[in-house]
């Protein structure tokens, strides 16, 4: 989904500078090498940062918990 029609910036976009460590919208824009221009996309862009931090949040708590279930696994069966 196009987020930013001035700068056709997606959501997927959004997704892979969040990935990258973007914590700002500035950092979606440069990270695609633009700037906002009109402005009308910011919110949008802010609530996407949002989403995608907290499923990258999600996600490492998932791995990091399946990593500590996995090492009592190992330690139960030596």
């Amino acid at each position: 989904m196009v987020v930013c029609s001035c700068n056709l910036l997606t959501h997927k976009d959004v997704e892979a500078a969040v990935a990258g460590g973007a914590n700002h919208p500035r950092e979606i824009y440069a990270a695609r090498g633009c700037k906002a221009q009109c402005g009308n996309c910011v919110k949008g862009v802010v609530c996407l940062l949002r989403e995608a931090k907290l499923r990258h949040m999600q996600q490492a708590e998932l791995a990091a918990h399946a990593a500590r279930q996995h090492g009592v696994a190992l330690a139960a069966s030596a």
